[in-house]
């Protein structure tokens, strides 16, 4: 389905019928990921997940979004939806833009929350890993310089894909400058603001958002609880999708 909301083309599926659950899913990622935790969602909830502005089928946004930009996305997209309370499921960045919208002042009830390898706890930086911060910021500067980039036009695109992840590297310059305002966001001080009951889902192998990460939202989340998936790692509804689906069910009462 199509939907525009501030000039963007957002694609969307919308199935089931019931009370509304929200799936918002990760970083370059999409809604077809979610096929099967919809099929056992819609047995009971009418179940909507928009491709995010920049993923999947959606336009990606003009200029670089921040969490909060990508928070106003999802409650203009949820405005057209007649509700009072809502489920929200989040996959990684997805649960990072619950997180932040679970902290305002919101026209709905969210009663439960399902994060699922979610970001949203900034890693502290090793001392090796502020070094080549430094040396890369030095470098970038010097590469940058109008002599250099005449006499070497592709060194400063070379020198960025060398030192970027690959989710930096495969995104457009808009999404490259929308993935650095929103990763280096921590939240952690919102999250005791997440009174509602939440479960935490994750990978014990996740190395993207690691275990330590969802051990700190337990910690900080008064209703929160933890189901670690053995043998998994960042998408662990996939890589373990039997058993996220059966723990999925039982926390939203699905028989």
């Amino acid at each position: 389905m199509q939907k525009t909301i501030d000039g963007l083309n957002i694609n969307y599926s919308d199935c089931g019928s019931g009370d509304l659950v929200l799936l918002l899913h990760g970083w370059g990622s999409n809604i077809e990921l979610f096929a099967s935790m919809t099929a056992v969602l819609s047995q009971k909830y009418r179940v909507i997940a928009p491709d995010m502005p920049g993923f999947g089928l959606s336009d990606e946004p003009k200029e670089p979004w921040s969490v909060d930009d990508y928070v106003d996305f999802v409650l203009k997209f949820l405005s057209d939806f007649e509700f009072d309370k809502l489920i929200v499921l989040g996959h990684s960045f997805g649960g990072r833009v619950i997180i932040k919208m679970a902290s305002r002042e919101l026209p709905f009830e969210i009663e439960k929350v399902i994060l699922v390898d979610s970001a949203g706890v900034k890693p502290e930086k090793t001392m090796m890993q502020k070094i080549r911060q430094r040396n890369y910021k030095m470098g970038r500067k010097v590469l940058e310089l109008a002599p250099v980039k005449a006499l070497f036009p592709d060194a400063l695109e070379n020198f960025r894909r060398s030192h970027g992840s690959a989710d930096y590297n495969s995104a457009t310059p808009v999404m490259r400058q929308t993935l650095v305002k929103t990763v280096n966001e921590d939240l952690k001080d919102l999250m005791p603001n997440m009174k509602m009951p939440v479960l935490l889902v994750w990978g014990e192998n996740d190395d993207a958002t690691p275990l330590s990460d969802a051990k700190i939202m337990e910690s900080l989340m008064p209703e929160a609880g933890l189901v670690t998936l053995k043998g998994a790692g960042h998408y662990s509804f996939i890589e373990q999708q039997f058993t996220f689906n059966k723990v999925l069910a039982s926390f939203l009462d699905i028989s």
